[in-house]
C-alpha cells in the first residue's frame, strides 16, 4: 500500500517565479519576472529541498489541474482546469472518445465533436490539451534555466546537491521532450520554446514535425546518461523518470515515426523495446491487477501518473476514469461518484468477437455486457441500457480491500511493459530488425496467456500473426489507456471508409471523415495572436 507522500505542493509565489510565464489560454508568450519577486538564490538557495519541490510541480501537472488538490489555483485559466486542461482526462478524450473505443453522452461544448470526429480549432478541449502541454514544457524550461552549473555555484551548492540536481535536470529535460512528443502526435507543427528562448514578449517560432521529431529524439538520448537506472516495482524513487521511461518513450516514438515524418524506424523501435524488456520488468500476473489501487507496486509499471487520494484530489485524471461509468458499479470500483457519462461502443466489443474464445479473455469481461440491454448507442443523450458499461480501473487493492477513501489512489500507467511487447511485435511485422518473428510472437502470446483464464486457448499461430490481428490485439490489451486514435492513424484506419464505427462522422452507422482530422488543429486564439504560426491543413 502507499505509505510515502507523492510530493510537496509548491507555494503560489514559487510557481510564479519558476514559470516566468503566463498560464492563460490566450498565448504562450513568456513575460518578464518582476525584480521584486522571489527569484534565483532566494527561492532555490543551496539546499536540495526547493529543487525537489520544483521538480515535483512538473510531475504534479500530469495529475492535478492546479497548485492544490481539487484543481484549485489552476495552472491554465480561462477554461475548466480540472477537466479541459487536465493532462490525462483531455488526452483520454482525444484518444478514446475520438475513436472506436468510447462515447460520451454529455453535451458539454466539444464533447459531441470528439464522438463524431468533427472538432474545430475553437474546441475548449483542444485548447486545454495544447496549453497544458506547453505549460508543462515551460515548467521544464524554467527549471533548466534556474539550475545551471553556474547558478548552482553562485548559490554555494555543495557537490552532493549539484550531483542530485544533475539527475533532476535530466528528468526535467526528459519530461519536456515527452510533452513535445505528445504535441507532435496530436498537433504535429507547433510553437517551439526551450530554456534559451527569450523571456519577454517575442512570439515563439513554429517548428515543423520533422525537426521536432529530431529534437525529441536528440533530447531523450542526450539526457540518458544522467537519468537514474530502472527500478522495478515500488521504491522511494517511484514516479521519477528513469532510463527505462526514456527507452519506452523512444519505443513509441520510433513505432510512429513513419506516420509522423515518413521515416521507417522500426528497427530502432525494436532496439529500445528490448532495452526495456531487458531491464527486468515483468507482466502483472493478472491483467486486471495492473489497474488497481496498489499498482504502484507492479513490476509491469514503467512510468505512472501517481494518485494519492486527498493529496491529489482532482476532477480530471483517474477521478474521471473511475467516476464516469455506471452507478451500478460505483461501490464495486470504489469510485467517489457515478457520473453516468461514458460507455464503450459496440465496435470495442466486436474486436473481442473476432477471437475464437472471447469469453475466456479477462479483458473482455471488463465490458459489462450483463448490465445493458443494448450494445449499440441508439440515444446519444442517455446511457441507461444504451451502450456497454466498462470497469477497467478499480480504486481497490488486489486483495479486495479498499484504500483510506474513495478519492483516486490508482495510478495511471503512462508506460507499461504490455505496451512494449506490442510495440516490438508490430515493429517486427513491419520489417524491423533485431528480433525474430518467433520471438515477437512469443511476447504477444505471453500477453494473451496472461489475459486468458484458459492458457491453452490463448496463443495464436504464426499464420494468425498479422498486422490486422495486431491492431485488434492493441485494442484488446490497451483499450481505455489513451492510445487508440494514434494506433488507428498509424494503421491507416482512422479517417476513411475502410473502417467505420458507430457515430464516426456523426451518423449512427458511421461514415468516413476528412483526412485532415488525423491531426488536431492549433487553437484558433494562438493562431490569432502569433503571426509565426500556420494552421494545420483543413482547419
Amino acid at each position: 500500500m502507499k505509505t510515502i507522500k507523492f510530493k510537496n505542493i509548491l507555494s503560489v509565489a514559487l510557481v510564479g517565479t519558476m514559470l516566468g510565464t503566463t498560464s492563460c489560454t490566450g498565448d504562450l508568450d513568456t513575460v518578464p519576472i518582476d525584480k521584486d519577486d522571489l527569484v534565483s538564490s532566494v527561492v532555490f538557495g543551496n539546499e536540495i529541498g526547493a529543487y525537489e519541490e520544483s521538480l515535483a510541480k512538473i510531475y504534479a501537472g500530469l495529475v492535478i489541474g492546479g497548485n492544490k488538490g481539487g484543481d484549485d489555483e489552476q495552472d491554465v485559466v480561462g477554461i475548466d482546469g480540472g477537466s479541459q486542461a487536465s493532462f490525462i482526462r483531455v488526452l483520454w478524450n482525444m484518444q478514446e472518445l475520438a475513436s472506436d473505443m468510447a462515447h460520451c453522452c454529455w453535451n458539454d461544448p466539444g464533447i459531441p465533436d470528439f464522438n463524431h470526429i468533427s472538432w474545430a480549432a475553437s474546441s475548449p478541449w483542444v485548447k486545454g490539451s495544447y496549453y497544458r502541454l506547453f505549460y508543462q514544457i515551460n515548467l521544464s524550461n524554467a527549471y533548466l534555466r534556474e539550475t545551471t552549473e553556474g547558478k548552482l555555484s553562485e548559490r554555494g551548492c555543495s557537490e552532493q546537491v549539484k550531483a542530485k540536481v544533475a539527475q533532476y535536470r535530466a528528468e526535467a529535460r526528459f519530461m519536456r521532450a515527452l510533452m513535445y512528443q505528445y504535441a507532435l502526435d496530436l498537433y504535429r507543427n507547433v510553437p517551439f520554446v526551450d530554456e534559451n528562448s527569450t523571456v519577454g514578449s517575442d512570439r515563439p517560432k513554429q517548428i515543423l514535425a520533422a525537426d521536432l521529431f529530431k529534437y525529441i529524439e536528440s533530447e531523450m538520448l542526450a539526457c540518458e546518461s544522467e537519468l537514474a537506472d530502472p527500478v522495478i516495482g515500488w521504491s522511494d524513487s517511484y514516479g521519477h523518470a528513469n532510463k527505462a521511461c526514456m527507452w519506452a518513450a523512444l519505443s513509441r516514438l520510433y513505432l510512429n515515426a513513419e506516420t509522423y515524418v515518413g521515416e521507417n524506424r522500426y528497427t530502432d523501435c525494436i532496439t529500445y523495446s528490448k532495452k526495456v524488456i531487458g531491464a527486468g520488468y515483468q507482466l502483472e500476473e493478472n491483467y486486471g491487477d495492473m489497474f488497481k489501487a496498489d499498482n504502484d507496486h507492479s513490476k509491469e509499471m514503467i512510468m505512472p501518473c501517481r494518485y494519492e487520494g486527498e493529496e491529489t484530489m482532482t476532477w480530471g485524471g483517474m477521478t474521471a476514469l473511475l467516476c464516469w461509468g455506471s452507478s451500478e458499479f460505483q461501490e464495486e470500483t470504489n469510485a467517489k461518484g457515478a457520473w453516468q457519462g461514458v460507455r464503450a461502443k459496440s465496435s470495442l466489443y466486436n474486436i473481442f468477437t473476432r477471437e475464437n474464445e472471447m469469453d475466456k479473455d479477462s479483458r473482455r469481461q471488463m465490458l459489462r455486457t450483463d448490465a445493458t440491454t443494448s450494445f449499440e448507442i441508439t440515444n446519444e443523450a442517455n446511457f441507461v441500457n444504451n451502450g456497454i458499461p466498462v470497469t477497467k480501473f478499480y480504486n481497490v487493492y488486489k486483495d479486495g480491500s479498499k484504500p483510506a477513501s474513495s478519492e483516486a489512489w490508482t495510478d495511471f500507467p503512462l508506460f507499461r511493459l504490455g505496451e512494449i511487447y506490442l510495440n516490438l511485435a508490430e515493429a517486427v511485422l513491419r520489417g524491423g530488425q533485431g528480433a525474430t518473428k518467433a520471438e515477437a510472437l512469443g511476447y504477444l502470446n505471453d500477453l494473451r496467456k496472461r489475459a486468458y483464464t484458459d492458457k491453452l486457448a490463448a496463443p495464436i499461430s504464426d499464420s494468425e500473426f498479422t498486422l490486422d490481428f495486431m491492431l485488434d490485439e492493441r485494442g484488446r490489451e490497451m483499450f481505455y489507456e489513451a492510445q487508440r486514435r494514434t494506433d488507428l492513424v498509424r494503421f491507416g484506419k482512422y479517417t476513411g471508409d475502410e473502417y467505420v464505427w458507430p457515430w464516426k462522422g456523426g451518423v449512427a452507422g458511421g461514415k468516413a471523415v476528412s483526412n485532415f482530422y488525423a491531426v488536431y488543429p492549433i487553437p484558433s486564439d494562438d493562431i490569432g495572436s502569433n503571426e509565426n504560426l500556420k494552421q494545420n491543413e483543413g482547419y
